[in-house]
């Protein structure tokens, strides 16, 4: 039996989505499949990295990725969109998705400070992300 798949968007795929993409295969690697991509792909934040292995979690092979790349080639059964600009800008129909949804958090590139500033607003939008994936788990049955 296949896994639905999960594709999780937000404007550069270098921050939430990137996070939001490893917390399901974390949680739910036997339930789903997890996907990223950004509208204006940029790098992945550094700090995001440094972020998520203080709880455990690599992005060893993570890249940012356009959302072209998907199109067209890969349904999913859930597109999750991670920020108000992806929102702003998405199409507001996905070829092949069978259920949106709007988690909207904080956009790291906005903080501000140090990167000890940056990262304790990086660590909060982290933590924020991980329960939401958790709920969702909780709540989804498939």
């Amino acid at each position: 039996m296949t896994r639905p798949r999960v594709l999780f968007l937000c404007s550069g795929n270098s921050a939430r989505s990137q996070m939001a993409e490893a917390f399901l295969r974390k949680h739910a690697p036997d339930r789903f499949e997890s996907f990223s991509a950004g509208l204006t792909p940029q790098p992945i934040n550094p700090l995001v990295v440094r972020a998520m292995e203080e709880v455990g979690v690599r992005l060893d092979g993570h890249r940012s990725k356009s959302v072209r790349e998907y199109l067209g080639q890969l349904c999913f059964g859930h597109l999750v969109i991670v920020c108000d600009e992806a929102k702003k800008s998405c199409p507001t129909t996905f070829p092949g998705v069978a259920q949106v949804h709007h988690w909207p958090f904080d956009d790291p590139s906005d903080f501000a400070g140090s990167d000890e500033e940056k990262l304790v607003g990086i660590r909060r939008v982290r933590d924020e992300i991980e329960a939401r994936i958790k709920a969702w788990l909780a709540e989804v049955h498939e």
